[in-house]
């Protein structure tokens, strides 16, 4: 019988730590430390006074926690001495039915990682999605993680022993996070299409308008007719609209979405969370046969990344009317313009004056994200509430100095412009420190026709500058043009830098950023406030209307743009949960 909430706050404090007995393997203390923040309010409640519990607790006493944890396919799994719990794991990803070949490498693998890092290697084996992850993922997260730093592969086994743990809790609860399951298969079937020649090498690319990105399209559409939208349409930039109306034709509108495009070899949850999240609530209205006093309109934005045009954010800023005409005649790699991709999608674009929005309709703006870093995932918190999206600034720059022979030029007399731009590389290291929340990346970075035996003549660079203000983000650019053109001065070079990206700080409008506030409490979910180093379509909206945004969790260490790009189907249940908190508080204030 599956256990609840109302049981667990009522039994005496023997009872209870039994209750929550096995959750973290032989460390019942854990459960029994924390039970002293009862009555708990929900599951993640739980589950975050638990990790606070073990993040006070001394070194040695996490170590004894993942100390007591069995090997992978180990002796314990062989002797059948596992736990219950660790058995019926092991079993769900397949490890009890390894061929002889896969044993042997595991326990090699176990081998050189116990002496690496002292403890044994832990992995969540039934996975973000909790179903089990396939043998040949697991034997490659092991070898990946064998080249971690301690330090780093400390936090990291600790993380996957509370993912290990919320699995556990979800089974004595009986609880299933259907929701973020289905927003998590939507994603991993719209995974399914990729650009060429990424797709067979099994790598995710969906640029703009290529044919992957327009099944995408199509994929989008019909799902959200699937959910009972009111209107679908794939609009003159290629974005998927989709509308739930409200009880009345004449309320205003929540818009809401976010971009299915990615970055080359990318993740599946980049953009596209934000808008299953909101598919997943209107799925449930619909369901209900409820309407809201609003109506919501749920964009799948075409474009945000800029990765096979310069222009960014195609979609969203056809919504406020920033396409300029202008980027039609731009060309990809292949010497093909925007016009021509357009033309050839079918879009008309005649129409794309006609697709900007009158703010004077709607209520604003929200989107949910995947945070793309690593702060979320080292608080163990799943949810976090975003200040402001930084503003940024892109630069594409040139050092020219004088391309000498490597053997004869004497270390006095060189105008090297690599070294140049190395000095830059750790000026802008050093200055975007400073501040504590700036940032400064140096991406790109090229030496023309470079040979092993000549001094570098020119080095192009790329600078991409971010602060959660623009006046912070002004100063930092400031500096740092003054420091190339100082470094350029003292050795005797020349430079140049083309202006090619400038974002104005979207800091969050406090009315709306509350109410994911009051949303995310009610979830038991600490409040966690944070800025957002990366941009996102919300920017763009903020220009028209108030915006604010929903950050979700991610794993191995939040990485983003990335394969490894992931989070777990309980936190994206949590978004959802979120957000249709969101759409009730709307429409209570609009009664």
């Amino acid at each position: 019988m599956a256990l609840t909430l109302e049981q667990l706050n009522a039994a005496d404090l023997a009872t209870a730590t039994g209750l929550l007995d096995g959750l973290y393997e032989h460390s019942p203390w854990i459960a029994e430390a924390a039970l002293a923040q009862r009555p708990f309010r929900s599951l993640a409640q739980i589950k975050y006074a638990m990790a606070q519990v073990l993040d006070k607790a001394p070194v040695q006493a996490k170590l004894d926690l993942i100390r007591a944890h069995p090997e992978l396919a180990g002796k314990a799994m062989e002797t059948n001495t596992l736990t219950a719990e660790s058995t019926n794991e092991q079993n769900k990803a397949g490890l009890t039915r390894c061929t002889p070949e896969e044993l042997e490498h595991i326990r090699k693998l176990n081998a050189e990682y116990g002496k690496r890092f002292g403890f044994p290697f832990i992995l969540a084996v039934r996975g973000p999605r909790g179903a089990g992850l396939a043998k040949a993922e697991i034997i490659e997260t092991f070898e990946r993680r064998l080249h971690n730093h301690p330090d780093f592969e400390l936090g990291e086994a600790l993380r996957n022993i509370h993912r290990i743990a919320e699995i556990r809790l979800n089974d004595k609860f009986g609880y299933t996070p259907e929701l973020g399951n289905d927003v998590w298969d939507w994603q991993e079937k719209l995974a399914q299409h990729s650009d060429p020649g990424y797709a067979e090498k099994g790598q995710l690319t969906v640029t703009y308008l290529t044919d992957a990105h327009r099944a995408c399209a199509q994929r989008i559409s019909h799902w959200m007719r699937d959910c009972g939208f009111d209107e679908v349409e794939i609009d003159a930039v290629g974005n998927v609209v989709g509308r739930y109306k409200a009880a009345t034709d004449d309320a205003k509108t929540l818009l809401t979405g976010s971009h299915y495009d990615t970055v080359r070899n990318g993740g599946k949850y980049d953009g596209r969370l934000g808008i299953f999240v909101p598919m997943a609530c209107v799925r449930e209205l619909h369901r209900q046969g409820r309407r809201l006093p609003f109506h919501i309109e749920v964009v799948g934005f075409a474009e945000e990344e800029g990765q096979r045009y310069k222009a960014t954010f195609l979609g969203s800023g056809a919504l406020i009317g920033d396409f300029r005409q202008e980027w039609l005649e731009q060309k990809d790699a292949d010497g093909i313009t925007l016009r021509e991709a357009m033309q050839h999608a079918g879009l008309c674009i005649d129409d794309i004056p006609k697709l900007q929005r009158d703010p004077a309709r709607y209520l604003g703006f929200i989107e949910v994200h995947i945070e793309q870093g690593p702060v979320l995932n080292e608080l163990d918190i799943p949810l976090g509430i975003v200040t402001s999206i930084n503003g940024s600034a892109r630069y594409i720059c040139e050092m020219i100095g004088m391309a000498s022979h490597a053997g004869t030029t004497p270390m006095d007399r060189r105008r090297d412009a690599a070294c140049g731009v190395a000095e830059l590389a750790l000026y802008i290291e050093k200055r975007a420190a400073r501040d504590g929340t700036s940032v400064a990346t140096m991406g790109q970075l090229n030496v023309p026709s470079g040979s092993v035996n000549v001094v570098p003549g020119r080095c192009q660079f790329s600078l991409d500058l971010r602060a959660p203000t623009n006046e912070q983000r002004d100063a930092m650019v400031a500096d740092i043009l003054a420091e190339i053109e100082a470094i350029a001065q003292r050795r005797g070079l020349r430079y140049s830098t083309e202006l090619a990206m400038k974002a104005a700080a979207a800091p969050s409008a406090p009315e709306w950023q509350q109410r994911w506030e009051a949303a995310v409490d009610a979830l038991g979910v600490p409040l966690y406030r944070m800025p957002s180093g990366a941009g996102h379509d919300a920017m763009k909206l903020h220009e028209i209307m108030p915006q604010a945004m929903l950050f979700v969790r991610g794993l191995n260490a939040g990485i983003s743009h990335n394969p490894l790009e992931s989070s777990t189907a309980d936190d994206m249940q949590l978004s959802v949960d979120a957000f249709s908190h969101v759409l009730n508080q709307l429409a209570q204030e609009q009664q």
